[in-house]
């Protein structure tokens, strides 16, 4: 599909508390996700670059040693290779994530 309406998307679920939508091609990853409140990722690093912009809620975004809470509007960019990790608060929040995975 070439377009998404954010506003409509219907989300599916991808593990326990984190739904979501993705679209593939070569090269670039989009994904929207819905992550439920107090949800925390696994921190890790991988080869590619990635970015992204919070829709909705709040989420903790740790990029090696930085880490801040991010709300709507507001974007991460993590570089290949550096460790990150995500943490969401009382709040779920919706995300927009990009990723290039070069090859």
């Amino acid at each position: 599909m070439g377009f998404w309406d954010l506003k409509t998307l219907t989300l599916e679920e991808f593990r326990p508390g984190i739904l979501s939508k993705i679209e593939s091609g070569s090269n670039l990853t989009m994904a929207c996700m819905e992550i439920s409140a107090n949800k925390e990722g696994v921190a890790h690093e991988h080869p590619f670059d990635q970015c992204g912009i919070v829709v909705e809620g709040e989420i903790e975004m740790s990029i090696g040693d930085d880490k801040k809470l991010l709300r709507p509007m507001e974007t991460y960019f993590i570089s290949a290779g550096v460790k990150h990790n995500w943490k969401t608060t009382v709040l779920s929040a919706k995300i927009l994530d990009v990723v290039v995975k070069q090859g």
